[in-house]
């Protein structure tokens, strides 16, 4: 596989990760002087929303809500999802909200009711499950007024949590499905910048890639080095195919192909990891000394292979050719 189309695979990766729907939740770092009430007010526009961010990150509403630069906050925001075919409110419920009888509540938070199918094609809101701690005072009406904005969806709430009796117990967690998460202009920003930034975490791919390649090139070395090249070959094409490598990882790789080909007398393949190996790391000097003639002669072939000029396309025949007069 040549350098050229494991840049591209790896930009056609990045560009379909870069398009899946935003987490139903993104962090922010606090900074130097903010509030919670100012840093709700930029993402939701409402300074009531901080009620919503002591909820969600747990903290002590008691003593005006003390938060610090560097703290990572949870900001809660709705998800989105696109309905496939097959899909129902019971499946979607199980899958997005975990329990299929909660599928009443998904298709109310879409204007819609559990009985009337999702349409292909048709994109969803999915609330964000607020996990919240009751205290002292609390009982499913105040905590449905506080959050749902309604005291009669108190029946919500018992239903979703799956209680079987209307007494809530001090330090009992309860989720509370939000859906009225409007984001500012400002908010968007933020979440479409830190989206990113959690799919990344969340993937962790390319830093594992890379590390279990940092770990196998001193042995891929010493399969050169030993002479050891059908080995060499096998395991820097395994190496390659782990995806997602440091562009100074692709080049030593195919640097070793390189001298591998080269002792095995495989020229083509030769030139071609040397093209790939020059690709990677430009800079990468021919230097006759370090480097075997037959390496070198490799490199030069694959080189002037590059940069030479296509064939021009035939002369159009003559208009009178193989007419005999």
């Amino acid at each position: 596989m040549s350098s050229r189309r494991t840049w591209i695979s790896l930009g056609a990766l990045a560009a379909t990760t870069l398009a899946a729907s935003a987490a139903s939740a993104f962090p922010h770092v606090v900074r130097e002087g903010e509030t919670l009430a100012q840093i709700a007010e930029r993402t939701y526009g409402r300074v009531q929303m901080e009620q919503v961010l002591v909820a969600a990150n747990a903290l002590d509403a008691g003593a005006g809500v003390p938060i610090m630069p560097g703290l990572r906050l949870e900001v809660p925001a709705l998800g989105h999802h696109r309905i496939t075919a097959g899909e129902t409110w019971a499946s979607l419920a199980e899958r997005l909200l975990g329990a299929a009888d909660r599928s009443d509540v998904l298709a109310l938070s879409n204007d819609t009711y559990p009985w009337i199918p999702p349409t292909d094609g048709q994109e969803i809101i999915v609330p964000y499950n607020l996990r919240y701690v009751v205290g002292q005072n609390d009982n499913l009406l105040t905590i449905a007024y506080r959050f749902l904005g309604k005291r009669d969806k108190a029946w919500m709430l018992h239903k979703y949590n799956h209680l079987k009796k209307d007494t809530l117990r001090r330090g009992m967690v309860i989720l509370v499905p939000l859906t009225d998460l409007p984001l500012t202009a400002e908010g968007k920003a933020e979440a479409a910048s830190a989206g990113a930034l959690v799919r990344s975490e969340g993937a962790g791919r390319a830093r594992d890639a890379q590390r279990r390649v940092d770990a196998e090139l001193p042995q891929l070395a010493s399969d050169v080095r030993s002479g050891r090249y059908i080995d060499a070959v096998a395991r820097a094409n395994r190496l390659l195919g782990y995806g997602d490598l440091a562009r100074m990882q692709i080049a030593t790789v195919h640097r070793h192909l390189l001298e591998a080909y080269v002792a095995l007398d495989a020229t083509g393949l030769a030139e071609t990891a040397c093209a790939a190996w020059r690709e990677a790391d430009p800079a990468a000097p021919l230097d006759p000394i370090e480097l075997s003639p037959k390496i070198v002669r490799a490199c030069t072939s694959s080189t002037e292979l590059h940069l030479r000029p296509p064939a021009p396309d035939p002369a159009p025949p003559a208009a009178d050719a193989g007419v005999t007069r």
